[in-house]
């Protein structure tokens, strides 16, 4: 059965199409992303698997037209894989913030798009995009059956010791302030596929998953049920990320506003587009560019490395306290899978567990390895994520009872 993966962004479409026979017998047919959704120099990359890649550049004018774009590529005479759209049976999205209205994927309908817009004000920067996705595939596909997979339901496990803030509760039952945690698909994934190339047993074990990319979490694990995680009511919270200034002391915030008299949008513009690796060492927010210009001595894209570092730790350190414990240590994403220097440096904050890094094994081609010693306590793994499948699957089960 042919599944649709559909990830929106605010300007953005990146999709996978799966051929899905069960969880483990599969196979991508192609992948591809729609960028610069409404400007002038937008463009599809399509590949189809086995082929070339191939990008077109013209006007997108919205998400609808990107579907437009998406389907017709998927069935181009020359680059396309499906016979005709009724080839498709489901189109899965994913949804960054369900809050706690989902503990698990739903078919959506009406009622689950309310939701999604009820959240939008958790995550401003991508709820809306996901509806908009939705929006579009009903008026291209209308009679195709969509699957809304949420970011947050594999943290819905976490106890409410860990969840809840220390405010006055009365806003949580008003407004749902709480921890709900995201990239929940791909701590999910990650715990799983690490346990399995490590020899560790999910289901009695204590795991700490690390995804580490433009927007980054970690996450703890308890008997393959989230237990912790780092990003908090929105994604904002949590670690240094590319354009996102993690958990601040909240009196920054308000402190800012008044020196800079900015309003409650500009200050949220200040802290999820104009901070993080970007804002503090004004050099870029992708993490390959300030390599590079530490390279060059940029002693700002230094500092802001060594925050990566120091925060990353902190955060394996805490909820390896919080567990009384860690059994295997897995990272995944953009950063951590391709920058070997990374893994190096956090493990050799870690040594006080008894972990034993494998400099040799880290420094070679290729992920998804185990890169600690043989006789090391607590076990590294580096792997792929995979949150395209996650959805595929949850897609396939909830349409098809499979």
């Amino acid at each position: 059965m042919i599944i649709l993966v559909i990830n929106c962004g605010s300007s953005s479409i990146k999709y996978q199409v799966l051929d899905m026979k069960n969880d483990d017998d599969y196979s991508l047919l192609a992948k591809g992303i729609v960028e610069k959704i409404g400007l002038a120099d937008g463009s599809i990359a399509h590949t189809r698997t086995g082929y070339p890649k191939v990008i077109k550049k013209q006007f997108i004018e919205d998400h609808k037209v990107g579907m437009e774009l998406v389907l017709n590529e998927l069935v181009d005479s020359e680059n396309g894989v499906l016979k005709s759209f009724e080839d498709i049976k489901a189109v899965g999205h994913r949804i960054v913030q369900g809050a706690d209205f989902f503990s698990e994927s739903a078919l959506v309908n009406e009622d689950v798009i309310a939701k999604i817009d009820y959240c939008s004000d958790f995550a401003p920067l991508h709820n809306p995009a996901n509806i908009l996705g939705i929006r579009a595939m009903q008026k291209v596909l209308p009679s195709v059956p969509q699957v809304a997979v949420f970011d947050t339901a594999f943290h819905q496990t976490m106890p409410d010791y860990n969840y809840m803030y220390p405010l006055p509760s009365s806003y949580y039952k008003k407004y749902r302030v709480r921890k709900y945690g995201a990239h929940g698909t791909s701590h999910q994934y990650v715990a799983g596929k690490a346990a399995g190339i490590a020899g560790v047993d999910i289901n009695n074990s204590k795991i700490i998953t690390c995804h580490l990319g433009n927007g980054s979490s970690v996450t703890a694990v308890l008997n393959g049920k989230c237990y912790d995680t780092s990003m908090g009511f929105t994604p904002l919270a949590g670690m240094i990320m590319g354009t996102r200034c993690g958990s601040i002391d909240p009196n920054i915030v308000t402190y800012i506003m008044k020196k800079e008299h900015l309003s409650e949008d500009e200050m949220t513009a200040v802290m999820n587009r104009k901070s993080g690796f970007l804002g503090l060492t004004e050099v870029s927010s992708d993490v390959r560019e300030l390599c590079e210009a530490v390279e060059k001595g940029d002693q700002r894209a230094k500092l802001g490395l060594k925050v990566l570092v120091q925060d990353v730790t902190k955060l394996i350190g805490s909820y390896a306290a919080e567990m009384n414990g860690v059994d295997l240590i897995a990272f995944t994403a953009g950063i951590a899978e391709n920058n070997p220097w990374l893994l190096e440096q956090v493990c050799a904050n870690l040594t006080f567990l008894g972990l034993k890094f494998d400099t040799k094994t880290n420094n070679e081609k290729g992920i998804d390895k185990v890169v600690t010693m043989p006789d090391s306590k607590v076990k590294v793994a580096i792997v792929s994520t995979n949150e395209e499948l996650v959805i595929a699957r949850d897609t396939m089960h909830l349409v098809f009872g499979k």
